[in-house]
């Protein structure tokens, strides 16, 4: 992606890095992965930007200063603090908490934040794909419309940057970068969480998905229809980067938080403990490194801000079916490297496959451990059984 507009965020002295001098930035999500890496690259590579606000959960036990230092801790940080101790001043955190009224920023703050505020990235958001749909909607669809609602308030907002997803619309065979209508109205589906109870909710929630993958995804459809309904009420752009994965080349090659999505697979597929993933392996692997989705992230924002229209923007954050390694082959690579740096603590082989049936993945997955584990069980009951004899014997 070297001469893009992406890589033009990597110079302080680009039209992109001077337009962000001076001003103040509200991030949600900033203590996550993406979080970090996007504040981490807008005091490296846009020193002169004024300040980063973070609102962050209260934790208990711990100021904000506290919670500020704990957070400068994480590696990625070391080089710039090395370069500019100082540079932690131009960020501010905000106690707050997007399940709460108000976002439960108390009202100094927000009185501040509505009069100096000129960016916004909305990066919060549960990721979890095995949850309800209850605590998917009130962090996800209710915590941006606060938001939202804060956002209307501010008297210089140039640009609000919402991370969404690609896989917002799966239904979509090709998605492109405009509005898609949601399932159901997200007013009404705000109105039914406050109304039904879990059981009911989770009877119904099948036919609220419409054929979408997991709350998650669901929650993400809503949320982008909840906020076209600010069209030419805010300056906004809706960001999709597809799967997220560790950074190509900065802050630290490589570096990632966690061992969600694709990593996650590849390290359970080292250790020998994922056997199998059910997949059509003839798939693009659509995952983008987290450093080049932050770069799209802060053009976009950049761009939104020099748009003059009124209308809500799209950027899709990922690459299209042309060019891209399938899955199939990203296996393949993954298991070739793996045999040459293995990886410690392995309990087997590096050996898993892709498998296009679902009946041939479950029984990579169940069954042919279920007979190995079987297979030593009673192996290991016979040589005790021999050693017991042997015993009485002498």
């Amino acid at each position: 992606m070297k001469g893009t507009a992406l890589d033009e965020v990597n110079s302080e002295r680009s039209e992109i890095a001077s337009w962000y001098a001076g001003k103040n930035v509200l991030i949600t999500g900033a203590t996550g992965f993406m979080g970090k890496v996007l504040v981490e690259k807008l005091l490296r590579s846009c020193p002169h930007i004024k300040g980063l606000y973070l609102i962050v959960r209260p934790k208990k036990g711990l100021t904000a200063e506290a919670r500020k230092h704990q957070y400068f801790k994480c590696v990625i940080f070391h080089k710039i603090l090395d370069a500019n101790p100082d540079i932690v001043n131009k960020v501010h955190v905000i106690k707050g908490d997007l399940l709460e009224d108000d976002l439960g920023i108390n009202i100094d703050e927000s009185k501040h934040l509505i009069t100096n505020i000129e960016i916004i990235f909305h990066c919060a958001a549960n990721v979890r794909f095995d949850q309800p749909l209850r605590p998917m909607v009130e962090m996800n669809v209710v915590g941006t419309l606060k938001l939202l609602k804060l956002a209307e308030k501010m008297e210089n907002l140039k640009s609000f940057a919402y991370v969404s997803t690609t896989y917002c619309q799966c239904n979509e065979s090709v998605l492109e970068e405009h509005a898609y209508p949601a399932p159901q109205d997200p007013y009404e589906i705000i109105e039914m969480i406050k109304n039904l109870n879990d059981q009911s909710l989770a009877e119904i929630t099948p036919t609220l998905l419409n054929g979408l993958p997991n709350t998650y995804a669901y929650s993400k459809a809503l949320t982008e229809d909840l906020i076209n309904r600010y069209e030419k009420k805010l300056p906004i752009v809706v960001v999709r980067p597809s799967i997220v994965t560790a950074a190509m080349e900065e802050p630290l090659p490589g570096w990632i938080e966690g061992v969600n999505g694709p990593t996650g697979l590849m390290i359970g597929a080292a250790r020998g403990v994922i056997r199998s993933m059910h997949c059509n392996p003839d798939y693009a692997s659509t995952v983008i490194p987290v450093d080049k989705a932050i770069n799209g992230m802060i053009v976009a924002a950049y761009n939104r801000a020099h748009s003059e229209t009124d209308c809500i923007e799209f950027s899709n954050l990922c690459g299209s079916n042309k060019g891209l390694i399938s899955w199939g082959e990203s296996i393949e690579t993954g298991k070739r490297l793996f045999y040459q740096t293995p990886l410690s603590l392995a309990l087997w082989y590096p050996d898993g496959s892709i498998k296009k049936e679902l009946l041939s993945s479950l029984d990579l997955c169940h069954i042919f451990p279920l007979f190995t584990s079987l297979y030593y069980r009673f192996s290991f009951i016979a040589l005790r059984t021999q050693a017991i004899f042997s015993e009485s014997a002498e």
